[in-house]
């Protein structure tokens, strides 16, 4: 889908106008004392806060107001149809785990999905002040006033990667499996930094990050952002990755590709 220049330049002001909302929201409730934190999950603690709703409320208001005829797909909310075929992928708190604890590795998730993927995406990490952005032509990391563009690295082997993921138990055994022959590999594995693992890929800061059981509104953000500065990121065959579930991404085809051979060997993807 070809965008004209001035749809282009509302869409990216529409990323940052629900990213400025979010954070207006989710940042007075970082390390608040007062949080209330429910558990959604069932045999398992998946919590969700007071400023994980409040922030996609409020950022789906403001798509109704601004955007009514864009879908919107959010976390915490049903799914809501659209007509232009735009629709806005939406993880108001990505990292409540990490939010709760007082840890800035949480972030907003903003990907705006094409009917076939992401086209735009956004991870805000709005208490230091960093938003990544990328899609449509551009990548950029800003910081208050100042703006960089995002380019990942050049990493030619596995055995000189950096590789991140949330949680060392990944998935399924058959899923740890293969994620564990990966990590076997790498020059460095480190966890926990939930979407922050992915801002650091498009940065070029890291290689890969490999997660499984993800939903569209973990991954499209991330996605587009990753693949705007130069990487790449699918499912663990190598298919497309904006729905979720199992994710690889990379920021250099040749590590991507030296990963996939042996995730979709080990875990049977």
């Amino acid at each position: 889908m070809k965008f004209p220049p001035d749809l282009v330049a509302d869409l990216w002001r529409m990323a940052e106008e629900l990213a400025d909302i979010a954070a207006t929201h989710s940042l007075p409730l970082f390390r608040s004392r007062g949080l209330a934190v429910e558990n959604k999950g069932v045999g398992r603690f998946d919590p969700v806060t007071d400023a994980d709703r409040a922030a996609e409320a409020a950022m789906r208001a403001h798509i109704e107001a601004r955007r009514p005829e864009d879908g919107v797909l959010g976390e915490e909310f049903g799914p809501k149809a659209g007509t232009s075929g735009l629709t806005w992928v939406l993880d108001p708190i990505d990292g409540t785990r990490a939010f709760l604890s007082g840890v800035p590795s949480w972030g907003t998730l903003i990907g705006l999905d094409v009917g076939h993927g992401p086209a735009l995406g956004v991870v805000d990490q709005p208490y230091i002040g960093e938003r990544f952005m990328g899609g449509l032509g551009r990548a950029v990391l800003r910081r208050g006033d100042a703006e960089r563009p995002l380019l990942s690295r050049p990493c030619g082997r596995l055995s000189d990667a950096v590789l991140f993921s949330t949680f060392p138990e990944v998935g399924t055994p058959a899923e740890r499996a293969g994620f564990e022959a990966v990590r076997d590999r790498v020059r460095l594995t480190r966890y926990g930094l939930d979407c922050y693992a992915y801002a650091l890929v498009a940065l070029g800061q890291i290689d890969l990050v490999i997660e499984a059981g993800l939903f569209a509104y973990d991954v499209q953000g991330p996605q587009a952002v990753i693949e705007a500065a130069g990487g790449v990121v699918t499912d663990w065959r190598g298919g497309p990755a904006h729905m979720g579930g199992r994710v690889l991404a990379a920021g250099d085809r040749r590590v991507h590709a030296e990963a996939l051979a042996i995730l979709s060997g080990v875990a049977g993807a």
